[in-house]
């Protein structure tokens, strides 16, 4: 047969796919070109089978060739771009830093915004850092130094900080002149520093980086860069300069409040504070300064954090002897007064965080019980009794009754001044008070850690109404002398007053 008609039907392949199409339609193609030949009658209905089938191929294969060619023809940017970034790999000198033990340093640097500038000069040289020790950043920098750095407005400061820190070239340890040749001097990568270099040198030994001591050379070493460990920050002129003109801008434009001049009201003169005492000493000022001004004048200073020179936690130390007195028995009246009734109780803790020392005569509760309505109504009748309850010393039972057994009767002061509380042996114990008013040492040493004694007595004190003995000034009685009378005169006046005569010589009379 001279042509081949399309069967009408034919079954689909199981699997089809692009080259098992392309492959049964070549092999037909190739079977029908060694089997037909070209038919000389134009007239005759045939078809030839092939053709788009050669189209189909010349298709695939331009498809091929223009797939193959699109690698070639990206920008030669994007392969630069790709290339600078597989240079910023695991083993660069900027990853170490991060991972190292500079902890303060890569803090500071990523705060600052720098990893993509630091990574661009990796890309195009080695760089040399050097590394300050945490303590250097963390504990021996200035506070306010610090604040300043961190702060949003000083971000360009922070910047110049770091990369002063870091010169675009290797320097090992064996590339450090020694001490015999000139410093090596190196620009940094910050821009703003001008003119100022780092210089490398070596003195006795030691090598430095311009003023601070290199305390691990070639700590990290890296392909492209090398970090050293330094004792020291390294402060470019121009953040010091920054920092000096924020400084002074800031110091101009706000003035310290200071307090007004305290008055004494006691003297009505200008308080002046008392000279710093070492730790553990007695204060200068008397106790009597100390003291807060009396009900009358103003009301006693509210419980504060401590004295003014911080040794003793006086408040703490009052809290303790006053659970004390509660949990003793006894002398719940007495923790009243101090707590409840008056501000006593924060006024004793003041003075004992300045370093005074007090001595409690506590009355227990029988004895204040006996307290009447008139003694206490007047103002500031509460604290005038505890005042003088209060010696300014430190004295415990054996203290006391050695000293009245030695001198006999003895004066305390007492915080109400001048008044002062006499104190005697009596009955093997300590008497304190005059006659009816006396009371006994009951409870000795309820309390003692050094700097308060609270002491129990069974009665509750007063001063005594001693009047002194002035001597009377009166008018002085004129004397006269009568003239001495002689022995014989004297025989005479006697014979005459035996007969009732003595009255004839005015010389008997």
């Amino acid at each position: 047969m001279l042509y081949q008609t399309q069967p009408t039907s034919q079954a689909p392949p199981t699997k089809v796919t692009f080259f098992h199409i392309y492959q049964e339609e070549t092999k037909k193609d190739v079977a029908w070109i060694e089997r037909s030949q070209f038919l000389p009658s134009p007239g005759m209905d045939y078809r030839i089978y092939g053709v788009h089938n050669l189209l189909f191929l010349a298709l695939f294969i331009l498809l091929t060739a223009i797939a193959s060619a699109l690698p070639g023809s990206l920008p030669a940017k994007t392969s630069a771009v790709s290339n600078s970034a597989a240079q910023i790999n695991s083993n660069s000198v900027l990853v170490a830093l991060l991972d190292s033990r500079y902890t303060e340093l890569s803090e500071l640097v990523e705060k600052a915004m720098l990893l993509q500038t630091l990574e661009e000069a990796v890309s195009k040289h080695n760089i040399t850092i050097f590394a300050p020790r945490n303590e250097a950043l963390e504990r021996d920098l200035d506070p306010d130094f610090k604040r300043f750095l961190l702060e949003p407005g000083n971000l360009k400061s922070l910047q110049n900080l770091i990369l002063f820190h870091m010169i675009p070239s290797r320097v090992e340890s064996r590339h450090w002149p020694g001490e015999s040749k000139n410093p090596a001097v190196h620009t940094s990568l910050c821009r703003d520093a001008g003119d100022e270099k780092i210089q490398l040198i070596e003195k006795n030994g030691t090598k430095l980086v311009s003023i601070t001591k290199v305390i691990k050379g070639d700590d990290i070493i890296r392909p492209d860069g090398i970090i050293h460990g330094i004792e020291k920050l390294l402060i470019p002129k121009s953040v010091q300069q920054d920092y000096n003109n924020r400084r002074s801008l800031r110091e101009t434009s706000a003035v310290l409040p200071e307090g007004a001049p305290e008055v004494d009201p006691r003297t009505n003169r200008l308080k002046k504070p008392a000279p710093p005492v070492p730790l553990g000493e007695p204060p200068v000022l008397p106790i009597s300064d100390a003291l807060a001004p009396g009900p009358s004048l103003a009301p006693a200073p509210a419980p504060g954090p401590g004295g003014p020179h911080h040794h003793f936690d006086g408040e703490s130390q009052v809290k303790d002897f006053i659970q004390t007195l509660l949990h003793y028995g006894g002398y719940n009246e007495m923790a009243d007064i101090l707590v409840n009734l008056t501000s006593l109780a924060s006024e004793m803790g003041r003075l004992v965080s300045e370093g005074y020392v007090l001595t409690v005569l506590a009355p227990n509760d029988e004895a204040m019980a006996k307290l009447t309505t008139d003694q206490l109504s007047e103002p500031g009748a509460p604290e005038q009794i505890m005042y003088y309850h209060m010696i300014p010393e430190y004295q415990t039972e054996e203290s006391m009754y050695n000293a009245v057994r030695r001198f006999g009767k003895i004066k305390y002061d007492t915080l109400r001044l001048p008044l002062k509380v006499p104190a005697e042996e009596a009955d093997g114990s300590v008497k304190f008070g005059l006659g009816e008013g006396s009371a006994y040492l009951f409870d000795p040493d309820i309390y003692t850690d050094g700097r308060i004694s609270v002491q129990g007595i069974d009665g509750v004190l007063f001063p005594s109404e001693e009047t002194k003995d002035v001597p009377r000034v009166g008018s002085v009685a004129k004397v006269v002398s009568t003239p001495r009378r002689g022995k014989l005169m004297e025989i005479a006046c006697t014979m005459l007053g035996a007969f009732g005569r003595e009255s004839h010589l005015s010389s008997c009379q």
